[in-house]
């Protein structure tokens, strides 16, 4: 399989040397309020989001009400206060405001993006969108994201609740028709509890870039604060998703896991932080440390006088601080040891290597 270790979401570029692109998904958040949603767009900027997420569904598209009456316990759902159809529709993005979001987004200068879950969304969104995002629960939905990947434009696959079978066989639905690809870990637990930090396995990250190399990595994610997001980057993600409120105490879905614009803009700068300290993965002295180098390691000083013509001897030497430029190091001093010093020096004088002959 071929992938594009280097592709582009409007204005960014994203690849293992650029920095993170952080999407914010809003998703269910907006409430049902147009005005809520827009507002939701400029936070998500001024809390320094590269892009904004919504989810095209409809209940009936996505929901069987009869299938979920037959599950006693719907993990997260079960403490809903409806039945899942009807949370589903009450939290349905209306269509008729898609091209004022937009225009929103693109007000707020950041990047327009969602989950379409339908193919009638996907239709109607694909002229404007920059980018797909896959969700997990439709990791299995092949001949869906078969259709997506033919449209060509980058495909972020979020990869919660499934295994490598299941992460292969959409790779290569997706790869068949598109190298733009990509692959987000994901623990699709929505439950806000500290116990699913023995779940996100981000070490998957590792296995991703062995079996599909090249292939740019990203992260999907509910744990609370930021030691995912800053785990996934160092191991090379380079794509963070997580939802986004206003106020974790809204009565909603999403408000309990979502990142609120404090937070948010936390996780961020130490991301860019995290980020800068990565470096390139040379091993050097680096520039800040010039100085450093010179005041802490040790070199070359006479414990007595010597004149000129005198034999360097052990006993002569001590190993003190400062190195300065021209001196001899400890690991250098064997290649001196028995040689006649060029010209007299002082006990206590640091011995360079042009103060040696033969």
């Amino acid at each position: 399989m071929n992938f594009k270790s280097e592709l582009k979401i409007n204005n960014s570029t994203i690849s293992l040397s650029n920095p993170s692109y952080f999407i914010a998904d809003i998703a269910s958040n907006h409430d049902g309020d147009l005005n809520r949603a827009k507002e939701l767009i400029w936070l998500c900027k001024e809390a320094e989001a590269d892009a904004v997420k919504f989810q095209h569904f409809t209940a009936e598209g996505l929901i069987s009400q009869k299938g979920f009456d037959g599950i006693e316990n719907a993990s997260h759902q079960s403490n809903w206060h409806k039945s899942v159809f009807d949370v589903f529709k009450d939290y349905e993005l209306n269509r008729n405001w898609n091209l004022e979001l937009m225009e929103e987004a693109k007000k707020a200068n950041i990047d327009f993006l969602t989950t379409p879950y339908d193919l009638e969304a996907v239709d109607e969104l694909d002229q404007y969108l920059p980018a797909y995002k896959i969700g997990s629960g439709d990791i299995t939905y092949t001949d869906f994201i078969k259709t997506i990947s033919r449209k060509n434009k980058p495909m972020l696959m979020a990869t919660g609740a499934s295994d490598i079978a299941d992460v292969e066989r959409a790779v290569h639905s997706i790869n068949k028709y598109n190298e733009k690809i990509v692959l987000m870990q994901c623990n699709t637990n929505y439950t806000n509890s500290l116990e699913n930090f023995h779940y996100i396995n981000l070490n998957v990250l590792k296995l991703y870039t062995t079996m599909f190399p090249n292939v740019i990595l990203g992260l999907s994610d509910h744990t609370p604060g930021h030691s995912t997001v800053l785990g996934a980057i160092a191991l090379g993600a380079r794509v963070i998703e997580k939802h986004f409120t206003d106020d974790n105490e809204r009565i909603g879905p999403d408000h309990p896991f979502s990142m609120n614009p404090k937070s948010w803009k936390e996780m961020v700068e130490r991301s860019r932080e995290l980020e800068q300290s990565l470096g390139d993965g040379v091993k050097k002295i680096e520039k800040n440390e010039e100085k450093t180098a010179i005041i802490q390691r040790r070199a070359c000083y006479l414990k007595k006088s010597l004149k000129k013509g005198d034999i360097l001897k052990n006993d002569d030497v001590d190993f003190l601080r400062p190195a300065t430029v021209n001196a001899i190091k400890p690991y250098e001093i064997i290649n001196y040891i028995g040689k006649k010093i060029n010209s007299s020096k002082e006990k206590g004088e640091v011995i360079n290597k042009h103060d040696m002959g033969e």
